[in-house]
């Protein structure tokens, strides 16, 4: 049975028929797009194991998958040879075992399907199977990307209707069994029904009315409630306009009034406030039978202090608030949340919906990612290529008028790989982030991931040399046109990639696109504080731990082969950066990245930019933070805790950097959620991180976190502490958007389990220890009070599903539903779910739905369909099933 994009894609040829008529190559080009059914069938992700050549093909780790492309014409026969087919796959493809296809990558993840002269063409009805050994592993469906597209000379790109869709699980088999393992040896937990259930089984409902996210300092609790049916009188004069705009959204948002009758009074007193509660943030919250008075110790304690009033409420019942009083105060200075607008873009609305949600659980930092490999988001007045070209995707090998697809975003700009911030766009957000306390640090990615805007700047130069502007192209040339480097990025892409820290053009196009972001935070009110330069990054993985040269007298099995003469380090054989490195500037050009960096650092401060950030990566050959200009220096630290971040991450605050934690592990939010192939994301630094896990995560003293978790294998692993330094900024949670195409993907993504991230960057739970060297955490340690671990937990999923939920459901917000948990024990359904509150149902059909009660359990038989439900009903989970 035909698919409904194949039906659609195919009534669609024949509404055109007579525009391709004339077109032969057009007429094979829709002919293939329109009946090519394409799946992808995952073999085995163990090739070493079942006998593939991964060392031989050079494989990194010697690790390698077999995953069959199987293509069914649907229409008819296709004789033609002179087609392409151009399909992503984030694994590189080393080889193709059928003789009439050949594949190449072009770049990134972009490969090219074409037929070879053997090629005897698509009969009507045949299905052809191509066996293709990628590297590594294809572990969840997120893995085998959508849109691919054919190409033919002189015809225009047509997508594959098969593969034009976000329901990946529709050209995707083969993840089950073995194939859900990373290796034979992996120990995760695969996501169940009854897995679901296991974990949840400590979960109890309970009564959450006087609590609050996130959880204050000190609170008490008096004796009864005020009535707040009348609303409350929230002084306008407390609060500047664009503020008190702020809080009277969210105020809709919680269905309360603040125009009503209960009296609110705000006084900003900071004497008032001593020791660690005396800081930005800090405020006191009394709630009594008369009325509610707020103290605090800035304009940002005041605003803090409503959205706890705010907090305190259920918006499905908006009468009481409890009486009680707080004494709060942030646990960091740094709260953030960093979002990926470059690999694929989110809109201006879903940035402006997740301020609103960062400002109502006090976060007050949001970094955005505005510039990688794959786009460039930021207009830049006087630079109208990054955008005009930098900001969009399409099908251009020339690469004149946009970037080639990544992705999957497919032949056309019409798509969420394309799209940027003009420069209006960016003051508005910056004007709304500062209504909500929230600055807003814009990242643009370099000396690596910076390919965007070298193409950019090619497509200037280009423009400018055909107009006999000399001078001006290359004012901003981004590439040293001598460097013949041979490098691969970690995400394949090649020279293009980096910005060349040796040539002056490089510098004057930094000052400019400081200078000139700067000027619009200055027309928001909002003066640029804290530049992030990126830094991640800069290498070629081909000279990884993981390759070995072909020709090396002592290979060992567990290395790919490959010929490394060919390989070089990054500018190694550029002209410009021989130089500075032949002269002394430079040591080498491993440190050529650092370099770069101290010296954007000096741009950034001669503009009266404070704060200079970057990944901590990009940082490493510098002698510590006083080899910057700035007045403060910050790094997000990534590294992962189980291959020595419970270590390396002190060493950077030891050097004097203001250390932002940012682990891959526990707060990176394109991580899948569960161990289940289903579920979205990358994960080469955990299977899972669920809402719980991140709750769990002991960001000042990570060794503890050995204690509490596992390892992306399931296994555990050794936390100790080994160096003394100085208490850590803050806490980040990131979101890179790799397999995030569009924002009711991206809000999926972030939203609930970022609530836990505010939790912990907030506050310090009691069951967090005080990191002290010496002291050694792994799964056979007992040194964390895992009791009240759970307990607080529980406390805080009873919130989620009792309040909280609801809330993001009428902001709009397209949150992830928990999958619930379920068993069936004689005969009976047993259900429960992860955050206590939210509402469940099944079915035996999977069509009809029954709400379940866990107090009058249903006997059933055969195979139960089971989910989790919204406040309105009108949302679902993912439907799993228990057999």
């Amino acid at each position: 049975m035909f698919k409904q994009s194949l039906i659609t894609a195919a009534i669609v040829s024949v509404l055109s028929g007579c525009s391709t008529t004339a077109n032969p190559q057009q007429s094979t080009v829709d002919a293939l797009a329109n009946n090519l059914d394409i799946q992808y069938d995952v073999l085995t992700n163990h090739g070493a194991n079942e006998g593939l050549a991964c060392q031989e093909l050079g494989a990194e780790w010697a690790s390698c998958n077999q995953v069959n492309m199987t293509l069914i014409n649907q229409g008819e026969a296709v004789d033609s040879k002179d087609w392409a087919i151009y399909f992503h796959s984030i694994r590189l493809i080393l080889d193709v075992d059928n003789e009439q296809f050949n594949i190449t990558r072009v770049t990134g993840d972009l490969h090219k399907l074409e037929p070879t002269d053997k090629f005897d063409g698509f009969s009507a009805g045949e299905t052809v199977t191509l066996p293709l050994i990628g590297e590594y592993w294809q572990l969840f469906e997120t893995d085998l990307m959508p849109g691919a597209f054919v190409t033919a000379p002189n015809a225009e790109p047509t997508m594959i209707a098969s593969l034009n869709t976000e329901d990946v699980a529709s050209f995707v088999t083969g993840l089950e069994g073995d194939n859900l393992k990373r290796t034979p040896d992996d120990n995760n937990i695969m996501a169940t029904a009854v897995t679901r259930f296991e974990k949840n089984a400590d979960l109890v409902a309970q009564d959450v009315s006087t609590t609050l996210l996130p959880t204050p300092r000190s609170l008490e609790v008096g004796e009864g409630s005020v009535n707040i049916a009348g609303g409350i009188a929230l002084p306008a004069e407390a609060f500047d306009a664009a503020q008190l705009s702020a809080l009277e959204a969210r105020a809709e948002v919680v269905n309360l009034n603040v125009s009503g009758d209960l009296p609110v009074s705000v006084a900003v007193v900071p004497s008032q406030f001593k020791g660690d509660l005396a800081k930005s943030g800090a405020y006191e919250l009394s709630i009594a039978k008369q009325g509610i008075a707020i103290t605090a110790f800035d304009q940002a304690g005041a605003f803090y202090a409503v959205q706890s009033i705010f907090g305190l409420i259920d918006s499905q019942n908006v009468e009481f608030l409890p009486l009680l009083s707080i004494q709060d105060a942030p646990r960091f200075d740094y709260r953030g949340v960093m979002v990926d607008v470059a690999r694929n873009f989110h809109s201006k609305d879903a940035i402006l919906a997740t301020l609103d949600q960062m400002a109502a659980y006090k976060m007050n930092k949001l970094h955005l990612h505005l510039t990688d490999d794959e786009g460039w988001r930021l207009e830049i007045p006087g630079l109208p290529e990054l955008t005009e070209v930098g900001a969009n995707r399409c099908f251009d090998l020339e690469e004149k008028n946009c970037l080639l697809p990544q992705l999957g975003s497919g032949s056309t700009k019409d798509n969420f790989g394309s799209g940027y911030f003009s420069t209006a766009d960016y003051v508005d957000i910056l004007r709304y982030a500062q209504a909500r306390n929230i600055e807003v640090i814009p990242e643009i990615d370099m000396p690596a991931h910076a390919r965007a805007a070298v193409v950019s700047m090619e497509a200037r130069y280009a423009r400018l040399m055909a107009e006999g502007k000399e001078a001006q192209a290359n004012e901003y040339r981004l590439m040293d046109p001598q460097d013949t480097s041979n490098v691969t990025t970690v995400q394949f892409y090649d020279k293009q990639s980096f910005i060349n820290p040796c040539m002056e053009s490089s510098t004057r196009f930094v000052d400019k696109v400081i200078s000139e972001v700067a000027a619009m935070h200055q027309e928001a009110g909002a003066p640029l504080t804290t530049w992030h330069f990126g830094g991640d990054e800069a290498k070629n993985i081909k000279l990884g731990a993981g390759l070995q040269d072909i020709n090396a007298q002592d290979k060992v099995s567990w290395k790919g082969n490959i010929d490394l003469s060919e390989q070089d380090k990054p500018f190694a054989q550029s002209p410009k950066c021989q130089t500075l490195v032949a002269d002394g500037t430079v040591s080498d050009f491993g440190h050529l990245p650092s370099y770069f960096a101290e010296e954007v650092s000096k741009i950034v401060a001669e503009k009266g930019i404070s704060n200079f950030q970057a990944w901590q990566d990009g940082l490493k050959y510098s002698e510590g933070e006083k080899a910057f200009a700035t007045e403060s220096t910050r790094v997000n630290f990534w590294d992962v805790l189980y291959w020595g971040g419970t270590s390396s991450v002190y060493d950077w605050s030891k050097k004097g950097y203001d250390v932002i934690v940012s682990n891959p592990d526990y707060v990176y939010m394109d991580m899948p959620y569960e161990v289940d192939p289903k579920e979205r994301g990358y994960y080469w630094a955990t299977r899972a991180t669920d809402t719980r896990k991140m709750f769990g995560f002991a960001p000042e003293n990570m060794p503890q976190n050995a204690e509490t978790s596992v390892d992306r294998d399931g296994n555990g692993f050794v936390g100790k502490g080994e160096i003394e330094a100085k208490p850590f900024y803050g806490l980040s949670a990131q979101l890179w958007s790799e397999t995030v195409r569009n924002d009711e993907q991206y809000e999926y993504m972030v939203f609930p389990r970022v609530l836990a991230a505010a939790e912990r960057a907030w506050h310090r739970a009691e069951w967090e220890n005080d990191y002290q060297v010496g002291v050694e955490y792994s799964q056979e340690t007992d040194l964390v009070n895992k009791v009240a671990l759970n307990e607080d937990y529980n406390r805080f999923a009873n919130i989620l599903g009792q309040r909280e939920l609801a809330k993001l459901e009428r902001a709009g917000i397209d949150y992830r539903l928990p999958v619930p948990g379920g068993k069936v024990e004689n005969g009976q359904l047993h259900m429960n779910v992860q955050f206590p509150g939210v509402a469940l149902q099944y079915s035996t059909d999977g069509e009809t739905w029954v709400d379940y009660n866990s107090q009058q359990k249903p006997m059933v038989s055969g195979e139960i369909f089971i989910r989790s439900i919204s406040a309105t009903g009108s949302r679902a989970s993912r439907v799993t099933s228990i057999k």
